[in-house]
């Protein structure tokens, strides 16, 4: 059922009468730091999200300068523009980007403007805690990427950086790399314990668990996944920080140790991380669609246990990665059929958007354009990953372009779509301005048809046996790489659209009311637009008139 929050004008009025008070009283901060000094102190979690969400563009943007290398070199068969080494490191440094600098710290921007105000609460749990792990991600990535000007340049050997490909033959900088990982690790840790403490500790009185958003228990869901799982990935780079530096072999057979054990311990980590890059996405999509269907989201109850599901059954997969290694038939059998297992729980999700959809008033401004794309191509991703899943058929695909068709499905009109979408829906709440709807239609089209040329091809490169990560390949994948190339060109311009759109919705455009959208129900839309500094320092009390949403 729709959430039935106290009378809207209720609400909107007493947070109306607070606000003029606020807005004088706290915007300087209490007459605390300003300028350059505010944003490096700033506990405010909205400054912080604002932070985070700045970060991760820039760091998108660089991630996407580095694919564009990688795809301009595979224009047309033959060397062109960079040597074999700097383009196994633009490989390599495109993808450690994107996954961790540009997506999972988004979606904990995200998290951190959105959280507090979709559960009543004043701020995050742990505010300056939230500082600091904000501060140790440019500390992390600038470390990163000053291994391009080490001697023996950047970590060259893939994102998954396999030992002994990275421990033997890696660069001098590898160690640093180990460390950068460490310090992004230790802010990915400290912001899923203060995400947790502020959704178990802060809610709203009255504000059940199952009366929260579906953005909240996908983040509170992924919190847990990241405090299980980073420990790992910081035990196999200690590993090898180990085996590097210290003459230990854990992952060199020559002095007793398993490289086969390096793939383990990082697909354990790597498989759950796939999920914490999508999950967050689950949550934006299922408040968007039900906004512009203009309908109750369908099956709440059922999208709260999908998503559980697929937190639990992502610890039971990792080794579909690894079916070329040499496995028993016994272990083989069991990951194939967890793997397919775990698009039981991940067709709930679409079959309730789906059903949400069915027979709603719908309208299709920007927001919901990417929500709907990215319903319809993460599910194409899904599709290719059950294919992945099947052993026999994984021994063909393994190491081929179809895997990179694959994941990229999943995380850019998956992830990168929705984390956009995200940030459409939620820029009149931001900014108090509605984003330009002729511009951001733009964005949307170039975007859609630039990941299709991009991605699809590679499908069919795949298949017909071209391997992942060469700088050179046969004349007979020419066609698909030259239409991926131009794909990949017109994706990564079309996002200068979006810049676009940001800086004209900060500087103005049409005003955005508290509720910018006619459909939107949660909470942060009784807060008015732009979302003061200060937000919910009285609780607004729900126990009378709590949401229902199952």
């Amino acid at each position: 059922m729709a959430p039935k929050l106290p009378p809207q004008h209720t609400l909107e009025q007493s947070s109306a009468t607070t606000t003029a008070g606020q807005a004088q009283e706290h915007d300087h901060h209490h007459g605390g730091p300003t300028g350059i000094k505010r944003w490096l102190l700033t506990t405010n979690h909205k400054e912080i999200g604002t932070l985070y969400l700045l970060f991760s563009l820039s760091m998108f943007f660089i991630g996407g300068i580095f694919a564009l290398v990688v795809r301009a070199e595979l224009f047309q068969p033959g060397l062109q523009l960079v040597e074999p080494e700097f383009f196994n490191q633009m490989t390599t440094m495109h993808g450690l980007i994107m996954v961790f600098g540009a997506v999972m710290p988004a979606f904990v921007g995200l998290a951190n403007w959105m959280i507090p105000l979709q559960v009543g609460a004043p701020d995050m749990a742990l505010p300056r805690l939230n500082n600091f792990s904000f501060w140790l991600l440019p500390v992390a990535f600038g470390l990163l990427l000053s291994t391009l000007f080490m001697p023996g340049g950047a970590p060259n050997f893939g994102w998954t950086f396999y030992a002994p490909l990275s421990t033997d033959y890696g660069p001098p900088s590898t160690t640093f790399f180990i460390f950068s990982l460490h310090i992004a690790g230790i802010s990915s840790i400290l912001g899923a314990i203060n995400i947790i403490a502020t959704i178990l500790n802060m809610r709203a009185p009255g504000m059940r668990m199952m009366d929260m958003p579906l953005f909240v228990w996908t983040w509170l869901i992924t919190a847990f996944l990241l405090i299980a799982v980073m420990p790992v990935l910081a035990g196999v780079i200690t590993m090898m920080l180990m085996d590097i530096n210290f003459g230990t072999s854990f992952f060199d057979a020559g002095g007793g140790g398993d490289p086969v054990l390096f793939q383990h311990l990082f697909w354990f980590f790597g498989h759950p991380e796939v999920y914490i890059m999508i999950l967050p996405a689950f949550g934006i999509v299922s408040a968007i669609v039900p906004a512009f269907a203009r309908k109750p989201l369908f099956g709440y109850a059922s999208m709260v246990y999908a998503t559980a599901s697929i937190a639990i059954l992502s610890f039971l997969v990792w080794v579909h990665h690894m079916f070329v290694v040499g496995l028993p038939l016994a272990a083989e059998l069991f990951f194939m059929y967890t793997t397919m297992l775990i698009a039981v729980p991940t067709g709930v999700k679409v079959f309730n958007w789906v059903t949400t959809l069915f027979r709603g008033s719908i309208t299709f401004e920007t927001p919901m354009l990417f929500a709907l794309a990215f319903i319809v191509m993460f599910t194409i991703g899904g599709f290719s990953g059950l294919m992945l899943a099947i052993v026999p058929a994984d021994f063909q695909y393994h190491d081929t372009y179809f895997v990179v068709a694959h994941f990229h499905y999943v995380l850019v009109p998956g992830a990168v779509f929705a984390i956009i979408a995200g940030a459409y829906y939620w820029l009149p709440k931001w900014t108090g301005h509605y984003p330009d709807e002729r511009l951001g239609r733009w964005h949307f089209w170039l975007s859609v048809i630039g990941v299709n040329l991009t991605f699809f091809p590679m499908h069919f490169s795949g298949l017909a046996g071209m391997p992942r990560r060469i700088p050179d390949y046969a004349l007979q994948f020419a066609d698909f790489n030259m239409v991926s190339s131009i794909g990949g060109f017109i994706f990564g311009v079309s996002q200068l659209l979006f810049i676009a759109v940001l800086i004209k919705c900060v500087r103005g455009g049409e005003k955005a009311p508290a509720k910018a959208w006619d459909g939107a129900e949660d909470l942060e839309w009784t807060v008015p637009s732009p979302a003061p500094l200060h937000t919910f320092e009285t609780p607004p009390d729900l126990t009378s008139q709590a949401p229902q949403r199952h």
